[in-house]
């Protein structure tokens, strides 16, 4: 019989190939960091295929982190059911392949932006950076730019965009002081500032708020192993959050920079340090600009030299761009239908991605598998795509299904997730700053017998914040005093906001920090 995962081979069973269906078709676990695609019409198979690989990651020893849009991947973490209707054409089924099929369940934690379905996701505006910001709220060039000057001044004085409120509150300070920033940052129009909140309005209408503020999300917690060595299986709710496209795109597009940017290089390994599926993968390109697609394909390039195996799933491949396409050197392709000229030269395209066999036409074979069958070419060794085989995926271990609603706020509640994350937190940050300076500006203005020259900027401030900004002044060139944050309260909350604090607070030395999609790739340039 046939391992689920040997680890001494480097390998992870995904079913069985060939006429017969008796050839194992197995993936090399130190070439999944070459990347996949799992494609396929609607009920073809494709979430089968994505459990079973998530499984077998799993076991393997590999964390994993992927979106549920339909609600359906929740059962990964019970075993399979004995006594259900899917035993007995799964076990026929693993007999035909040559596999025993024993049921068990996974480590599972479920994450939810919403904070109903899972553990509270958050991250900061100071980490997601103008770039995506500028994605999610589909600005111009112009309003993008005076974005981009609105991180600047926050950086240059110090002043931490935690969340929705900050930012707001700084691109009030930003149209307030247009005339003078644009001296010194190139125009600021106030009718971009007002574009940009009319904007974040909109996102926060679609619950863009609750996905900003802390405690931000650290990739060390989607990064664990269970105490038997299984990967800790992510998953993020998104039956609500797929309704929201832009939102859902580029809160994964932030996901996969942080990984870019925080993850070490590890060259060739094993076996991939985390898994990350993004489901529905034609949302991260959908009205992407030409500049943004370019760093996702090279970062697609690049991430796999820190460990990172990223899998593509949508309905037809060509949903994704070519230069992504040719990055992902793993092939599952279930289904798919030709009823249209448009859909006949789709399929004579998505054939022309494998290596031929000549036991079969490849454009055939892919109308003809049935549901939970596909057409695969798996990398072999030296990184050579395999011939294309016609492969019976493998039953999942694992309940094929969503679980009960009770089931699901137990696994939560029993998570040490739910302790970390399930309050949210308010520092003191950009918007409590800003409007401290308004209420001493305007205590000052209140007593002119004692207002000089020389008081126009106080060195003196509470909470040691550094100098306080007077609005009838331009800002000076020179850098204002760094100010001292807050002492924690505790050390988990210190530990918590470390990274955080790293990257808000900003450097001093004139030098903006360098944020977005893929920020690392932008240095130098």
């Amino acid at each position: 019989m046939t391992d689920i995962v040997d680890l001494a081979a480097g390998t992870v069973f995904l079913g069985g190939g060939g006429a017969d269906h008796a050839q194992p078709q197995n993936l090399l676990l130190k070439y999944a960091n070459r990347h996949g695609l799992i494609a396929g019409a609607t009920g073809t198979g494709k979430t089968v295929t994505l459990q079973v690989l998530a499984e077998s990651f799993s076991r393997a020893g590999v964390p994993v982190f992927m979106a549920d849009v339909k609600g359906d991947l929740a059962g990964i973490a019970k075993p399979g059911d004995p006594a259900g209707k899917l035993n007995e054409p799964f076990q026929a089924r693993a007999a035909q392949i040559g596999m025993a099929l024993e049921y068990e369940d996974f480590p599972v934690t479920f994450w939810d932006i919403w904070g109903e379905r899972g553990h509270p996701v958050r991250t900061t505006p100071a980490e997601m950076g103008p770039l995506l910001l500028s994605r999610l709220m589909g600005l111009t060039d112009a309003q993008e730019g005076v974005l981009n000057i609105a991180f600047r001044v926050a950086d240059e004085e110090g002043l931490a965009l935690l969340d929705m409120k900050d930012l707001q509150a700084m691109l009030v300070w930003v149209g307030q002081n247009a005339k003078e920033l644009s001296l010194k940052y190139g125009n600021v129009s106030t009718a971009s500032v007002g574009a940009i909140q009319r904007a974040l309005l909109v996102l926060e209408g679609e619950g863009g708020d609750r996905l900003f503020g802390e405690p931000a999300l650290e990739l060390s917690d989607i990064m664990r192993l269970d105490a038997s060595g299984k990967g800790m299986i992510n998953i993020l709710s998104a039956e609500r959050l797929v309704n929201a496209p832009r939102l859902y795109a580029t809160f994964l597009l932030w996901l996969m920079s942080e990984l870019f940017e925080q993850l070490p290089e590890v060259g060739d390994s094993d076996k991939p340090r985390v898994a990350f599926f993004f489901d529905e993968a034609h949302l991260l390109f959908d009205d992407a600009p030409p500049a943004l697609v370019d760093k996702i394909e090279q970062v697609a390039r690049l991430i796999r030299s820190k460990g990172v195996s990223l899998w593509f799933i949508s309905q037809n491949p060509a949903d994704l761009p070519e230069s992504v396409l040719g990055q992902l050197g793993n092939r599952v392709q279930h289904a798919l239908r030709a009823f249209t000229a448009k859909d006949q030269k789709a399929l004579k395209l998505a054939a022309q991605n494998y290596r031929a066999n000549p036991d079969f036409d490849i454009a055939e074979a892919i109308q003809a598998v049935g549901t939970g069958e596909a057409v695969t070419s798996l990398l072999e060794a030296k990184g050579v795509p395999g011939v294309a085989q016609r492969t019976l995926i493998r039953p999942p271990l694992s309940q094929l299904g969503p679980i009960a609603d009770a089931e699901r706020a137990a696994l939560n509640a029993a998570s040490p997730m739910a302790l970390k994350y399930g309050k949210a937190l308010n520092r003191e940050s950009a918007a409590e700053i800003l409007a401290s300076r308004a209420e001493q500006a305007a205590a000052q203005a209140a007593r002119p017998e004692a207002r000089g020259d020389d008081d126009l900027w106080t060195m003196e401030k509470p909470h040691s914040r550094g100098r306080r900004y007077d609005p009838r002044i331009q800002i000076p060139n020179e850098a204002p005093a760094k100010r001292s944050s807050r002492a924690s309260t505790s050390d988990s909350i210190a530990t918590t906001f470390g990274k955080s604090l790293a990257r808000q607070l900003g450097t001093k030395t004139g030098q903006a920090l360098v944020r977005g999609v893929l920020g690392s790739l932008f240095r130098g340039k």
